[in-house]
């Protein structure tokens, strides 16, 4: 099996194709969007990329045409040699990984499914607007502060109505670069309430989503994060291979007799972290007597409030694992339930 390394590009990428035996049979450029022709010729090989934005829409072509692929974690390609020696470039890259993929079989991050990409760019495109809009809100605030102006509090949608009354309300009245500023922001509300629209009903066509959000404090964001992010829950043997996966268990920082444990290692992909970290809040908040609030609570007593909802973000991320695993619902007396049936 012959081995094809592929350095992406936006336009070109450069290609190194080399025999079994490590002897390189081809060099060149070839137009990203014409890969999948390029390998179409190509004899059965093995395909190796390295992370980057195109790297999965190549990868999905590559199986397409019956090839093995490879997506090499960035963080990995320098201690392969790329790079070495304060010298890149995309011939010499491509090199390197072809040579190495000849020596050893290249670590593959997993490839995510074409639904998986598209709830992920869902979510990120919706967090972006409020990005944004938090951006403006904080700028026309700033300027209410310079004037002297006291907006009251209130939800993000009502605040271009909120600063206008206020501002119309003094001599000097609303500026037109206020004004305008102000208009964006009720255009971004627009989109963004369109936004959860369009996710809520997705969460709620999905079986699994639907039954994420049985979960307590867990709703169409997180659920479609979550299910986003495993992809197939089969990768994960237990629940704490996810938690770990997603950055939520502790680290450690040990050295001979030196033992130490850190927080949080924030491994994993944070929007999906985030998203957990809300959702315990949301469930601390809204559902004081359920058996992971009281749990959380007494955790707080003894580390505190923030580390007892990062504990709780970890066991919704095991919870949520244990309804897709066994395609159950939540139930908040599961575990009481199981020790009587065993006594």
């Amino acid at each position: 099996m012959q081995h094809v390394a592929v350095d992406l590009g936006g336009r070109e990428s450069q290609i190194c194709v080399r025999s079994p035996e490590g002897k390189i049979l081809q060099e060149g450029k070839v137009t990203t969007r014409d890969l999948g022709r390029y390998l179409k010729s190509q004899p059965q090989s093995r395909v190796i990329l390295e992370t980057c934005a195109e790297a999965f829409s190549v990868a999905d072509a590559v199986l397409g045409l019956g090839h093995e692929v490879r997506v090499v974690p960035a963080t990995l390609v320098r201690s392969l040699g790329v790079g070495a020696r304060r010298t890149k470039t995309d011939i010499r890259d491509a090199r390197v990984l072809s040579e190495v993929s000849c020596r050893i079989d290249l670590p593959s991050v997993h490839v995510p499914t074409e639904l998986a990409r598209q709830r992920r760019s869902m979510c990120g495109m919706r967090e972006e607007l409020i990005a944004s809009r938090t951006g403006l809100i904080n700028c026309v605030r700033g300027w209410a502060r310079t004037r002297l102006l006291r907006i009251r509090m209130g939800q993000p949608e009502t605040l271009p109505r909120r600063v206008r009354a206020t501002a119309l309300a003094q001599r000097d009245g609303l500026p037109e670069y206020v004004e305008r500023v102000l208009v964006v922001i009720e255009s971004l509300n627009e989109q963004i309430a369109l936004a959860d629209k369009e996710l809520r009903q997705l969460a709620q066509r999905d079986p699994l989503c639907e039954r994420l959000m049985s979960v307590p404090g867990v709703g169409p964001v997180t659920s479609l994060r979550f299910a986003a992010a495993l992809d197939d829950a089969s990768r994960f043997p237990t629940s704490h291979s996810v938690q770990a996966y997603l950055g939520l268990t502790p680290g450690e920082n040990s050295s001979s007799q030196r033992h130490h444990r850190t927080s949080i290692t924030k491994a994993g992909p944070a929007p999906v972290r985030r998203a957990l970290v809300q959702a315990a809040w949301s469930l601390r908040r809204c559902r004081p007597a359920d058996p992971i609030t009281k749990w959380a609570a007494e955790i707080e007593q003894r580390r505190g409030k923030c580390i007892a909802t990062v504990a709780v973000a970890r066991k919704l991320a095991g919870v949520l694992y244990a309804l897709w695993r066994d395609g159950t619902r939540y139930e908040a007396n599961h575990a009481s339930a199981k020790n009587a049936a065993a006594a």
